[in-house]
């Protein structure tokens, strides 16, 4: 029990880059927060020899890590934006019409170097030539609407 307290900061240390480096092969980040209390066991050690002072900073500072610090990572690295395949990705892409839209018949409209059938969304009559966007896909289907402005822009 003497060499622990002798060694007390350098053994929360080992502690802290064992479970630091076991956490690479985990990747849940579970392991990374408790090298975390570890690490502040470390330093508390180097403030003072009390070993039931350094487990409870260790403790407390690892289960605030586990509370506040990790929720926010693993939103962060395992959120974000999903990936939209097929004719799906084509929603908000602009398209010219080929064959006119009328209120009550399909038409065509060219979008991303692809003829496809052509409804208004609203209802609505657009002309050869217009710019139109994609409001939505449903089947062989493209819903769309009108685009006011004069230029159009290079189809995604």
């Amino acid at each position: 029990m003497d060499w622990l307290r002798d060694h007390l900061w350098e053994t929360w240390l080992g502690v802290g880059i064992a479970l630091a480096l076991a956490e690479l092969l985990s990747l849940d980040l579970f392991l990374l927060m408790l090298a975390g209390g570890a690490v502040a066991g470390s330093l508390t050690a180097l403030v003072t020899d009390n070993v039931v002072v350094t487990v409870l900073v260790a403790s407390a500072a690892a289960v605030a890590l586990l509370a506040g610090v990790r929720p926010q990572l693993v939103r962060r690295l395992h959120g974000g934006p999903d990936l939209v395949l097929g004719p799906a990705s084509l929603v908000g892409s602009r398209g010219i019409v080929t064959e006119p839209v009328a209120e009550h018949s399909p038409g065509r409209v060219k979008i991303g170097g692809e003829s496809w059938l052509a409804v208004a969304d609203p209802p609505a009559g657009i002309a050869v030539g217009q710019a139109v966007e994609v409001v939505s896909i449903a089947g062989a289907t493209a819903h769309v609407r009108p685009v006011s402005d004069l230029l159009l822009e290079e189809p995604r």
